[in-house]
């Protein structure tokens, strides 16, 4: 049989359709939160005390140690700053994908199917958490801390480069909740497995990689690309070597890398959501 071939045009009305329903789903989720105001501030404040503890346990080794990994407290808060924001903007706009396997298990997901909008937009929207934008302020704090004190040659490309990355870091972690997403559909209890992907990567990518064995430095660059979300292009910015030997100037490849993950996470998700067969009865 011949492959059929979706036009185009079709894939992208397809897509701003997704998008319509997504800010929409949103919107409402959002009106909703909006409704008891003092709970949101609170809950939001706590997201943001919450993230801190994070950078509160570097403050911590940095009351013993002056230098881990070769770098410095600014520098290791540049690259906190930088991982934990693009993180945070993918927490915030697709963090309820990481619950897809409860759905999965427990057949609500059948309920999403016979609505008439895209189920990825669906999934991503479902209970908007307006609260996460805690943890991107925080992030955004200590990345502003860290380009005020570091002692750094502010060239033009450097300075494109730190949005450049944090926009590029979030959609290379938005490719691998998708994908870790996908792969619910099969496993149905892998949350887990999952989550040592995107939340411990994220973590991971907090630290300088000197303090890491080569070989995990070669599995996140070149197997599973987290690397490129702040580590290749913060080297750059840093005028640090790379560990690896490789040249400075892939540190310019992070909106490509992105690009190409985001092209693998969509025949992932369809390939995942043409397996999905209900939990039976």
């Amino acid at each position: 049989m011949a492959e059929v071939r979706v036009p185009r045009a079709s894939r992208a009305a397809a897509l701003r359709d997704g998008l319509r329903a997504y800010r929409l789903i949103c919107v409402m989720w959002i009106r909703s939160t909006m409704t008891y105001r003092a709970s949101f501030a609170m809950t939001a404040f706590g997201n943001f005390a919450v993230s801190a503890f994070d950078f509160l346990a570097i403050l911590m080794m940095f009351s013993h140690v002056d230098a881990l990994g070769g770098y410095t407290l600014p520098e290791i808060a540049f690259l906190y700053g930088t991982c934990a924001a693009s993180f945070g903007l993918t927490e915030l706009f697709l963090g309820p994908v990481a619950r897809l396997g409860s759905r999965v298990r427990d057949g609500t997901f059948d309920t999403l199917l016979v609505r008439p909008v895209p189920v990825l937009a669906q999934v991503a929207a479902d209970r908007f958490a307006l609260r996460r934008i805690g943890r991107v302020v925080q992030s955004l704090l200590i990345l502003g801390y860290a380009l005020t004190v570091l002692d750094i040659d502010w060239t033009a490309t450097r300075v494109l480069m730190v949005p450049v990355m944090v926009v590029s870091g979030a959609a290379i972690f938005a490719a691998v909740f998708v994908v870790g997403a996908a792969f619910q559909f099969w496993a149905q209890d892998a949350t887990e497995v999952q989550n040592s992907f995107t939340y411990g990567g994220a973590t991971l990518l907090q630290y300088p990689p000197t303090v890491f064995a080569k070989d995990l430095v070669r599995g996140v660059t070149f197997v599973v690309p987290l690397a490129w979300v702040n580590w290749i292009p913060a080297l750059y910015v840093l005028d640090r070597p790379n560990p690896l030997g490789l040249p400075q100037e892939l540190a310019f490849l992070p909106p490509v890398v992105a690009c190409a993950c985001c092209a693998l996470a969509a025949p992932a998700w369809r390939a995942g959501l043409r397996a999905y067969r209900s939990t039976g009865s």
